[in-house]
């Protein structure tokens, strides 16, 4: 127990560490986009595909004869994705939307509904290093390399939308969010359908933050990064 604590605890500080830096990462914010970030996100993708989708199968069986739908969680990881993409065009009509006089508080309400989503987000994720399925030393670091990856996509993203906003006040709190939720999982303890529901929006919450940042033209994303990137970690973690 005293083992599982620190291992989880010292992955919270690693995420938190990613978030907190990722920003000095100059080279990520080239055109054409870095290598790194389509390989990273590849590695993301797959981790979800491959790993947290048949984990949500094994959660949904917690649903069965409870009254509630049949395919439950897929539902929320359908609900996450969409939340998602809903606060991603916000933040782009934010930018158009409004007359020059009144963009600053309109980009204003949407970074900050932005932030708040994104901590939730991120505190889901810190609260899963301490209730996940399998609590192996070599899951968690599947898990950890998984999400560092995709934390360095988040704040491109971020960053990009909001610039100086988020380097002063935003990478601060989502870097505060994942060690909350770690020290959320160290006192509150789902239930089951919990967890499960916490894995779904989790999942489509990784799916839609990844692809929104690969699909753009003007991105000009490089796809056998990404697909390096999802076969390499796909024969890991399916061989490990």
């Amino acid at each position: 127990m005293e083992r599982e604590f620190w291992l989880t605890f010292s992955g919270a500080i690693v995420l938190a560490l990613v978030h907190l830096f990722a920003g000095k990462l100059r080279f990520i914010s080239m055109i054409p986009r870095s290598k790194w970030l389509s390989f990273g996100g590849g590695i993301s993708v797959a981790y979800v595909f491959i790993h947290v989708m048949p984990e949500l199968e094994e959660w949904q069986l917690h649903y069965e004869g409870k009254g509630f739908l049949q395919h439950h969680l897929y539902l929320l990881s359908l609900a996450g994705l969409t939340i998602f993409y809903g606060l991603e065009r916000a933040a782009k009509l934010s930018k158009v939307s409004a007359r020059q006089d009144d963009q600053r508080e309109v980009s204003g309400r949407v970074f900050y509904i932005h932030l708040v989503s994104f901590s939730l987000y991120n505190a889901l994720i810190g609260y899963l290093l301490v209730h996940r399925n399998e609590h192996t030393l070599k899951q968690l670091i599947f898990y950890l390399l998984a999400m560092a990856f995709h934390f360095v996509i988040n704040d491109f993203g971020l960053h990009d939308h909001y610039q100086k906003r988020y380097r002063r006040v935003g990478r601060y709190i989502l870097t505060l969010s994942i060690i909350a939720g770690w020290v959320a999982g160290q006192w509150v303890n789902l239930p089951p359908l919990g967890i499960g529901a916490v894995f779904g929006v989790v999942s489509g919450g990784v799916i839609l933050n990844t692809l929104k940042e690969e699909l753009p033209e003007e991105r000009r994303s490089n796809f056998l990064a990404f697909m390096a990137g999802c076969v390499l970690y796909s024969a890991v973690l399916l061989l490990a």
